[in-house]
């Protein structure tokens, strides 16, 4: 008998035991940061993504709409500005429900998800889906047309729901294919446009910027409704959020986000080049200029030439869509850093006078190159992105055996490689990801020019 109450209670204490390991953790408490943490901390912590408006790297500046919105509501709350960069939309959401950030600076669409879980602020303009295809004969034209073609789209995205819904309602035979974590919108539209892929989804006004470099693109025929969008933050930073609302009210932040939008948004048409008088015999109207400053830095005047050519065709009062404005396109800050305002900027001589001393600071940053000629070309192309891009795609081709002081077929191959998650998000890069073509064509073309310019003597 006593036996037999043994062995009730050692089945009655295992079963216990099971129960209670068979027993679920209790999920964490949501976090709870509000403004008077930002207050303390004296900085607001944000999360974001590389991507063609919200932040990204052009010639050694950051820059980005959302960026400089970001930056705007740290001034306007008096604390410094901490960002961190993410590989996913998902990465940034879990960057925000974990409290490692204050704020999401990255233009997400409400969902029902979203809503039920954070707050939306700083609404931007609403927009609906279209198909991204290349134009021509075998462009669809209806979504119907969807039928056995295979699309392509992020993971866990709002993409991905609006096409798993047309695809029910067209009678399922659309074939989707989520694409890896680490591509982005923008990197599929791009696979497109490359005719890696045949089609993706995309917000229409994000589909138009791309069209405006990218001319083979075909974005007209929509797959959804307008939606809104905006920036999160944690449902419970209650004041941050009236402080943020009482922000975007200002006139000033109204007017910020007037010039933003024209800067980083609108596109316009490609307008027929201002013809520049060139005199007879000459290259430029700034032949004597080009002579006269090539030899601060030991360069053939020609070549100096070529790259005032490819920058702004010899027009000293063209300004690029980034705000680079002169002969040599130089950025605000790269002009400022070398004595020239808003005015002086135009000035021929003051323009290229700076774009020499700015070549000369490429110089030091690839030294480390030590033949001349080869060395020219990584600065050509230090010029036209920033020397970071360049850096990070020499550090690829040390990592990969290739040659990181060879321009051709090594580190030129690496840069357009930079814009494959693979390889921009290996722990040598240090920049994020980058669309090295423009870049690879500018070298080869200036390169070219300046041949062009020799066989003229």
């Amino acid at each position: 008998m006593q036996q037999k109450y043994s062995w009730y209670f050692i089945l009655f204490f295992a079963l216990s035991v099971l129960s209670c390991v068979q027993k679920k953790e209790p999920k964490p408490e949501p976090v709870s940061t509000d403004l008077k943490n930002i207050i303390s901390s004296d900085t607001l912590r944000v999360a974001t993504m590389f991507g063609a408006t919200s932040y990204f790297l052009y010639r050694d500046e950051l820059m980005g709409y959302d960026y400089e919105m970001a930056q705007d509501l740290a001034n306007f709350l008096k604390v410094n500005f901490k960002i961190s960069i993410a590989k996913s939309e998902a990465e940034m959401v879990q960057l925000l429900q974990n409290g490692s950030v204050d704020i999401i600076t990255y233009n997400f669409i409400q969902t029902k998800e979203l809503k039920n879980s954070f707050s939306f602020v700083v609404p931007q303009s609403e927009s609906y889906q279209v198909v991204v295809q290349n134009i021509g004969s075998k462009a669809i034209s209806s979504v119907t047309e969807l039928d056995g073609k295979t699309v392509y789209v992020t993971a866990n995205s709002i993409y991905q729901q609006r096409l798993t819904t047309l695809n029910d309602e067209i009678g399922g035979s659309i074939n989707i294919v989520v694409a890896a974590d680490s591509l982005t919108n923008d990197d599929l539209i791009d696979m497109v446009a490359d005719k890696k892929i045949g089609f993706t989804t995309a917000y229409r006004k994000v589909g138009l910027l791309h069209k405006y470099y990218q001319k083979n693109l075909d974005c007209r025929l929509p797959v959804g409704f307008n939606q809104r969008n905006g920036w999160l933050i944690r449902s419970g930073s209650t004041f941050l959020k009236k402080k943020i609302i009482d922000w975007s009210e200002l006139p000033a932040t109204k007017e910020l986000e007037d010039k933003l939008f024209g800067k980083y948004w609108e596109k316009s048409p490609y307008f027929a080049m201002k013809k520049v008088k060139i005199p007879r015999g000459a290259i430029s109207p700034y032949d004597h200029l080009f002579k006269k400053y090539a030899p601060l830095i030991n360069w053939d005047w020609h070549l100096l030439a070529a790259v005032a050519f490819h920058e702004s065709r010899f027009d000293s009062s063209e300004v690029s869509w980034a705000g680079a404005s002169g002969l040599m396109q130089l950025m605000p800050r790269t002009a400022a850093n070398f004595g020239l305002d808003r005015q002086t900027i135009f000035n021929p001589e003051r323009n290229i006078e700076a774009g020499v001393q700015y070549i000369k600071s490429l110089n030091l940053s690839f030294r480390k190159v030590e033949n001349k000629d080869e060395r020219i070309k990584f600065i050509l192309a230090g010029y036209n992105s920033g020397p970071a891009h360049i850096l990070d795609a020499m550090a690829l081709a040390k990592k990969y055996g290739k040659d990181p002081y060879l321009w051709f077929n090594s580190v030129e191959y690496f840069l357009l490689k930079k814009s494959d998650p693979e390889f921009y998000n290996d722990p040598v890069v240090k920049y994020g990801s980058f669309g090295g073509k423009e870049t690879v064509r500018y070298v080869q073309n200036t390169m070219d020019t300046y041949e062009k310019y020799l066989r003229r003597k």
